[in-house]
C-alpha cells in the first residue's frame, strides 16, 4: 500500500512536471523522477506523438500509482517517431502514436510484445489487434472556421458546405485556409486515404483546397497557431482533441464536427519487442487501458476515453450517443497495412498533388 497524502503529492508532482519539461524545436520531453525511497528505481522510456499538455495528467496519474518508476517521455511528430524507432528499436519501452497505419505495420511485422493481462483481455476487440496493439483514445477529426467566415458566407456544417465555400470564394480565402500535407504528415496521409474511400467528392475538395492555395503543414498545432493568430480563417482535418484544448478561450473560432461524416482516429500504443524495461512498459500500458488511466483521459484531457465502463463527457460512449452513424472510426485491422503499400502510397500522393495543383491549369 502506498502510504502518502494524495492531495499534496499530486500537487507536488504536477508542479514538478511543469518544471522538468524541456523544448528544443519539435523535440519536447518530460522527466518524472522516482520518489526518493519509493523502491526499485526502475526506468520507463515513452516515445509518443502526444503534446505535453495532454501527456502531463496521464504521467501524473501513473506516478500516483507507481512512484518507484523514473519516467522519461519524448514527444515527436508521427513520422519522426516511426523513423526513430526503426533506427533504434531498443530505445523506447512504449510507442504511442495517432499514425495508425505505421503502428499497425510495426505490430504486424513482429516488433510488438504481447500484453497478457486481465485489462488487456477485457479491452474491446474493436480497439485492439491481438494483445499487441491497443487503441487508447477516441478523437474525431474536425474543421475549425472563423466566425467572420460564417457571418459573411453562411454555416459550414460538413464537407459539402466546405466544398461550396471554397469553390465560390477561393479568391477571398486565398492563403487563409490550412490543412495537413499528406506527403510529410503520417496522420495527414492516413486521413487522405480514408476520405478517398469514404467520399466520392473528396478529390473535388482537394482541388478546391488547391484553388484557395491552402497552406500545407505537418501538425494540428501549426494549424491552430495560425488560426489563433488570424493568419488562417479555415482549418481542415484537425485533431478535435487538440482543437478543443487550444480553442476553449477563442470564441472567434468555431469547431465543426462534420455532420455528413467525421473520421475518428485512435492513438495506438504498443510495447516494442526489444523494450529495455518491459516490466515497466507493461505497467504503463495496463494503466492506459485500465479504468483509472482512462478516467484521467476523460476528465483531465480532451482525448476521449474508450473504456466501456466510463460514460459522460469525454468518453466514446457519450460521443456515439450524440453523433451516431456520422462517426467513422478508422478500423484497426489489415486495411491499415494496405495503405502503406509503396505503390499505393505513391499513387495516392501523386493524385493528391495533381488534384491540388489543378488550379494551375485553369
Amino acid at each position: 500500500m502506498n502510504m502518502y497524502r494524495p492531495g499534496r503529492l499530486v500537487c507536488r508532482w504536477l508542479l514538478l512536471l511543469s518544471l522538468v519539461a524541456t523544448t528544443a524545436g519539435a523535440d519536447q520531453t518530460l522527466h518524472v523522477p522516482a520518489t526518493p525511497g519509493s523502491g526499485s528505481g526502475a526506468s520507463l522510456v515513452i516515445h509518443g506523438a502526444l503534446d505535453l499538455p495532454q501527456m502531463r495528467p496521464l504521467l501524473a496519474g501513473f506516478h500516483r500509482e507507481h512512484p518507484d518508476l523514473e519516467v522519461r517521455y519524448r514527444n515527436l511528430t508521427t513520422l519522426a517517431l516511426h523513423e526513430r524507432f526503426m533506427a533504434a528499436p531498443d530505445e523506447a519501452d512504449v510507442l504511442l502514436s495517432s499514425a495508425m497505419p505505421w503502428q499497425y505495420r510495426l505490430a504486424n511485422a513482429g516488433h510488438a510484445r504481447s500484453l497478457e493481462s486481465s485489462a488487456a483481455r477485457r479491452w474491446p476487440a474493436w480497439a485492439r489487434w491481438r494483445h499487441e496493439l491497443f487503441a487508447i483514445t477516441f478523437e474525431p477529426i474536425v474543421m475549425v472556421v472563423n466566425e467572420a467566415v460564417i457571418e459573411r458566407f453562411g454555416e459550414v456544417r460538413g464537407h459539402a458546405d466546405l466544398l461550396v465555400l471554397l469553390e465560390r470564394h477561393a479568391e477571398t480565402l486565398k492563403d487563409r485556409v490550412v490543412t495537413y500535407d499528406p506527403a510529410t504528415s503520417g496522420a495527414g496521409y492516413t486521413y487522405a486515404i480514408e476520405e478517398s474511400r469514404l467520399s466520392p467528392r473528396y478529390w473535388d475538395l482537394v482541388a478546391a483546397l488547391g484553388q484557395a492555395e491552402a497552406e500545407l503543414v505537418e501538425t494540428t498545432g501549426e494549424m491552430l497557431d495560425g488560426l489563433i493568430e488570424g493568419r488562417y480563417l479555415v482549418g481542415y482535418n484537425l485533431l478535435g482533441s487538440y482543437a478543443r484544448d487550444r480553442l476553449a478561450d477563442q470564441p472567434q473560432l468555431r469547431i465543426v464536427v462534420p455532420e455528413d461524416y467525421a473520421l475518428v482516429t485512435q492513438r495506438l500504443a504498443l510495447i516494442p519487442r526489444q523494450a529495455p524495461h518491459p516490466a515497466a512498459a507493461e505497467r504503463f500500458l495496463d494503466y492506459l487501458i485500465g479504468e483509472t488511466g482512462q478516467a484521467v483521459l476523460a476528465r483531465q484531457t480532451t482525448l476521449g476515453a474508450i473504456h466501456p465502463a466510463l460514460e459522460g463527457p469525454g468518453t466514446a460512449t457519450s460521443l456515439r450517443q450524440e453523433r451516431g452513424e456520422a462517426l467513422r472510426p478508422i478500423t484497426l485491422g489489415p486495411g491499415l497495412l494496405a495503405t502503406l503499400d509503396d505503390l499505393k502510397r505513391e499513387a495516392l500522393l501523386t493524385r493528391w498533388q495533381r488534384e491540388f495543383s489543378r488550379r494551375e491549369a485553369r
